[in-house]
């Protein structure tokens, strides 16, 4: 804690083009983002275009010291709700453990209010409430959120929600260290590469201004 203030790191993660970007640029900078760029956003650095194989090998170090994980899905994507059960869940809590408070966030509910309207909705290309819900309640999340970061339409409350059980977390927060000593970093030079990478970025943490860091994934 630094001058009174509660330090707590939240981490975005899901697929690809689910809205990611889009939910955290509303809500740190109150600007819809007008192009797609494939991120890993901490506070106030972005770094696109990584390739693939590196962007999984260096995803695990960024969930480092997390206080609560917010699982991001689109709605007119089914896929990337299925997504949530078959890979993100089971990292979560491989690198975190069981007990990190994790959100489920649908994005772009404009696009499935829009298809509503205009009578295309019922067409199973959308994911309806009651699917979140029952994902949300398999996956042991601890609420389920619908936004819309064009509309701006419920992003305050998903954050403010994942404040609240960011503050419930203990300590230091949880996550990153597992796969950081994993031999996909190249027997014992990787690892000690990458555990001065995961120092960094712990000391970056600890240097920044303000009370909360955001990390998308």
């Amino acid at each position: 804690m630094q001058g009174g203030a509660f330090r707590r790191k939240l981490v975005i993660v899901g697929d690809g083009a689910c809205g990611k970007t889009s939910l955290l640029s509303v809500f740190a900078m109150g600007e819809f983002p007008q192009e797609y760029t494939p991120t890993i956003f901490e506070v106030r650095t972005v770094s696109s275009g990584l390739p693939s194989m590196r962007h999984d090998r260096l995803r695990p170090l960024s969930y480092s010291k997390s206080h609560v994980i917010l699982i991001a899905f689109a709605l007119d994507t089914p896929d990337s709700l299925e997504n949530v059960t078959v890979k993100w869940i089971d990292e979560v809590r491989e690198l975190c453990g069981p007990s990190i408070p994790v959100l489920l966030v649908g994005c772009k509910k404009d696009l499935r209010d829009q298809a509503m309207q205009s009578g295309g909705g019922e067409r199973g290309g959308f994911v309806t409430t009651e699917q979140g819900q029952q994902i949300a309640a398999q996956i042991g999340a601890r609420s389920y959120h619908e936004c819309s970061a064009l509309l701006n339409h419920g992003v305050d409350e998903t954050f403010e929600q994942a404040t609240r059980a960011a503050m419930l977390v203990r300590g230091q927060g949880a996550g990153g260290h597992n796969l950081a000593e994993d031999d996909h970093h190249g027997g014992a030079g990787g690892k000690e590469r990458a555990r001065r990478d995961a120092r960094r970025r712990a000391e970056r943490d600890d240097e920044g201004g303000g009370c909360c860091g955001c990390v998308i994934l």
